[in-house]
């Protein structure tokens, strides 16, 4: 079977850069790229003059909350979504029931993946056994070869003498300790940004140290034990300050953010459950060191961090609303319009971020070259619409974007499905 894609500029990742070219796919693998190719007879021939083809998105943090909280979300639908979005491939955090700390409760996720995923779907381990943070580590070198990268996200491991253990023995793996940072006695009950609104509205604060403090203490066992490692959904200025001189040292770290903390602080809170996340919406001073950070490259990846949950556990206002909102199906156009068309940074910048890095740092396939397994995502840039989360394919609505003006639409994948699958036409 040949798929010919007419017209497009494509991606060039060894110049990063686009050249109108056209796309040959024989097979399932990229044959040629080049302009002018001729059609054969046989040819299913696509023109897509005004669209831009790059790599299949990557998104290395998403909850897709099975087994254990279907009614959230399931495979399928995150998958489901993911496609909408532009994504090819996404990571599965362990947050799940049971908890994927053992090669029998990993085998669980995996049959779902297996069955019922469409596009590459790759699940984390944890590094304490059921996410406890202060228990007994996994056997990591038995599950090694089965997950991407190790992490206990939506906890912080509180034992520094545990996380250096985890480290040692990650280390000895090569594989990555993807942390969510979080030090659970300054949290105090707190919910959103102990900053102005907090104050403001009365309402309890995370200050910024629960994020940063965790961060410095990782920085600085990555540093005794040579490991790699990851930090989760960075939203304070000091983790960008930090992460960046440990880069500048030449350590082992690598970092990710997520659009909202890039294009959101407190001063856009609402008294409502779609502005409720872990980490919460900080400063205005913290985004734009967050965006200064993705402009001079201390932050390599932009991750969703999509966490679905029900109407009911969203609907209860920012003090009892569940921590989470979904983002798959909203982040490309939200970056494209904000930051792009902003000028804040290039396109080929923002497919780095969200395609590029995370297959380099996470040892992904994916890159869209001749001779690979066909791996893209199609986009329409000129497309202008505004989001409606009631039409979002995920079970989860919740996002504070809901209503945005954006461009940028995706219209098409080529993933694990083997097969032009077309969208929003």
């Amino acid at each position: 079977m040949r798929f010919l894609l007419k017209n497009a500029w494509i991606y060039q990742e060894t110049q990063s850069r686009f050249a109108q070219q056209d796309l040959l796919i024989e097979n399932d693998i990229v044959a040629a790229m080049q302009p002018g190719i001729t059609a054969q007879s046989d040819d299913s021939v696509i023109d897509l003059t005004d669209c831009y083809i790059f790599p299949g998105l990557v998104d290395v943090h998403v909850h897709f909350r099975e087994p254990g909280f279907s009614y959230k979300e399931t495979i399928a639908t995150g998958c489901a979504a993911a496609l909408q979005g532009g994504y090819t491939t996404v990571c599965t955090m362990p947050n799940l029931q049971p908890a994927p700390d053992s090669l029998e409760n990993l085998a669980i996720e995996e049959k779902l993946i297996h069955d019922t995923a469409t596009i590459h779907v790759l699940p984390y381990g944890c590094i304490t056994q059921n996410q406890k943070g202060d228990g007994k580590l996994v056997d990591f070198k038995t599950l090694s070869n089965k997950v991407v990268a190790f992490s206990d996200d939506g906890h912080g491991v509180q034992s520094e003498a545990l996380m250096r253990q985890a480290m040692e023995q990650v280390a000895e793996l090569d594989k990555i300790i993807v942390a969510h940072c979080e030090i659970n006695s300054l949290i105090k009950g707190g919910y959103i940004h102990d900053g102005k609104y907090a104050q403001a509205h009365g309402h309890k604060g995370i200050c910024s140290e629960s994020e940063w403090q965790q961060v410095e203490r990782d920085i600085q066992l990555s540093r005794e034990t040579g490991c790699r490692y990851h930090v989760c959904h960075v939203s304070t200025k000091e983790s960008v300050e930090l992460i960046r001189a440990a880069k500048a040292e030449g350590l082992k770290i690598t970092c990710e953010t997520a659009p909202h903390y890039l294009l959101l602080c407190e001063e856009d809170l609402q008294e409502d459950g779609r502005f409720k996340m872990n980490p919460p919406l900080r400063s205005k001073v913290d985004k734009e060191a967050l965006l200064q950070g993705i402009i001079d490259d201390t932050i390599d990846i932009i991750a969703t961090d999509h966490a679905p949950h029900s109407y009911e556990e969203k609907a209860r206002g920012l003090t009892d609303s569940a921590f989470g909102i979904v983002g798959l199906e909203t982040a490309f156009p939200l970056l494209y319009t904000y930051l792009v068309k902003q000028n804040i940074i290039t396109l080929e910048h923002l497919i780095k971020l969200m395609s590029v890095n995370p297959r380099k740092i996470f040892g992904l396939k994916g890159a869209l070259e001749i001779g690979e397994v066909a791996n893209f995502t199609v986009f329409r840039l000129q497309e202008t619409y505004k989001i409606d989360s009631q039409k979002f394919v995920s079970k989860g609505k919740s996002t504070p974007f809901d209503g945005w003006k954006v461009e940028g639409k995706c219209i098409m994948t080529h993933t694990l499905n083997n097969a032009i699958k077309l969208l929003n036409s």
